[in-house]
């Protein structure tokens, strides 16, 4: 399959004779890439650190420095990734090529990672390294062309809010299948390692065959032709795009608040509410199902209120309610702690297809404001912004659960307890709570997105077709 470096004579986009509005149809397998790249995500959120403690058996303060290790190494890779993807263009696009290139080796690395060896205690630390890094790295070729995937499917706002609604209430589906899956057939095995690895072999095998789904059901329409320029003047660039650093700064807050919550849900669920393989199931589920109905109740919000106002105000409310469930839910309060958090999970998760939907904005942005596009490294960019949240927030749940002396597999002190009930609430609520002030600097609203489209059609940034 032959490459072409994509031309740079100029920063113009393109735009075939096709009509830019996306059926259904196509929303639907687009949104299947994002329920594919869930297997690791909500894994990772979810799942990956009572794996590492209490099945895989590393020491808290050991799996954190393991996975702020490993998102450096995935920061890297995803700017390097968005480089690739600015450079080169293939005869199915610049972009889904990579879907169908590595579902297959995605799969078998999310399989190998949740794999127990039965080695000594160093020979696994090595395990665990080889293995998460060798699954960010492949996470990266497929991560990065898939969320700039939506500004090659249309260039019309609404038809990408619409997309990423699509998209995100499929990746709470995925998210869902972790949640019940995982837990219910990792319980079914007196083994649990072997248990965590065939439930992982299920989910690995149902990510590969959506992002072969997601690669056949997409069309790129919509060709940006990069100029390309150095790295480091791209970076330059980027700085003098202040929206785009607001998003950066709000990716990274709320992504250490979404972790350290989703990290320790499990444990709260077992520990803190004193539950079974099925609570568990059932406490995970209930954030996800909140999550899922979130993303339906967005896209109707958005149509009639302010998309940035919602952005704003629900990470506020999520800071309330956290606070409310340190206060309010005590160990015996097991309804109390499911409907709070179902609260709290539906709340949260208002704002995302907005968040996913404004970063091709700012771009465009960053275009009319300096002369010049930048498109692989602002999606890389806010990927490293995700994973820097990610690194930070594994370190923080690996040293909180040190200081709170957590003890694997056993009953937790009160102080243990405390622990556990703080991760859960009042510590990511804080982060959100950033996250929400931080979006009263950003201002690209849909009026003023509508005045930056007529005036990139006026520099002749868009051709019309």
């Amino acid at each position: 399959m032959k490459t072409q470096p994509s031309p740079s004579a100029n920063t113009n986009a393109q735009t075939s004779t096709m009509t830019e509005k996306l059926s259904v149809a196509e929303k639907i397998g687009f949104g299947a890439g994002d329920m594919a790249l869930n297997v690791v995500i909500s894994s990772m959120m979810l799942i990956i650190t009572f794996y590492y403690t209490d099945i895989f058996g590393l020491s808290p303060i050991d799996m954190g420095i393991l996975f702020f290790t490993v998102k450096v190494v995935g920061a890297i890779s995803d700017l390097v990734m968005g480089q690739i993807t600015d450079r080169y263009t293939f005869l199915q696009g610049r972009y889904r090529p990579w879907l169908l290139w590595l579902a297959i080796p995605y799969a078998v690395s999310v399989f190998f990672v949740f794999t127990t060896p039965d080695w000594g205690y160093d020979a696994k630390l090595i395990w665990a390294y080889s293995t998460y890094i060798m699954m960010t790295l492949i996470t990266s070729g497929v991560g990065i062309p898939y969320i700039s995937l939506p500004s090659a499917l249309t260039s019309d706002p609404k038809e990408k809010l619409s997309a990423n609604g699509y998209r995100l209430f499929l990746a709470k589906i995925g998210a869902f299948m972790v949640a019940i899956v995982v837990p219910v057939v990792a319980g079914m095995w007196e083994d649990k390692a072997l248990g965590y690895q065939i439930a992982m072999a299920i989910m690995s095998g149902v990510g590969a065959v959506m992002f072969l789904f997601c690669y056949f059901k997409t069309t790129e329409r919509v060709t940006h032709v990069v100029e390309h320029q150095p790295l480091w003047m791209q970076f330059l660039q980027l700085l003098k795009n202040d929206q785009w650093l607001i998003l950066v700064a709000v990716c990274i807050t709320g992504t250490i608040g979404y972790v350290i919550r989703g990290s320790v849900a499990i444990y709260y669920a077992k520990y803190y509410l004193g539950g079974d393989d099925a609570l568990v199931s059932a406490f995970l589920s209930t954030g996800v199902a909140a999550a899922i109905l979130a993303m339906v109740a967005s896209t109707w919000i958005t149509k009639v209120y302010c998309k940035i106002n919602l952005f704003r105000y629900t990470q506020l409310v999520v800071a309330a309610l956290s606070v409310a469930i340190y206060l309010f839910v005590g160990r015996d309060d097991v309804v109390l702690a499911f409907v709070l958090y179902f609260l709290l999970s539906f709340v949260v998760d208002l704002h995302a297809p907005v968040f996913w939907s404004i970063i091709s904005e700012t771009i465009d942005y960053g275009q009319v404001k300096n002369g010049k596009r930048v498109s692989g490294f602002a999606y890389g960019g806010i990927s490293v912004g995700q994973k820097a949240g990610m690194g930070i927030a594994g370190l923080m749940v690996g040293w909180l659960l040190t200081y709170f002396q957590y003890v694997p597999n056993q009953e937790q002190s009160d102080f243990s307890l405390m622990g556990i009930a703080l991760m859960l609430s009042i510590i990511p609520g804080f982060f959100h709570a950033l996250m929400g002030l931080l979006m009263f600097w950003y201002r690209i609203n849909d009026g003023y997105y509508a005045g930056l489209k007529n005036e990139m059609r006026a520099k002749g940034y868009i051709a019309e077709h």
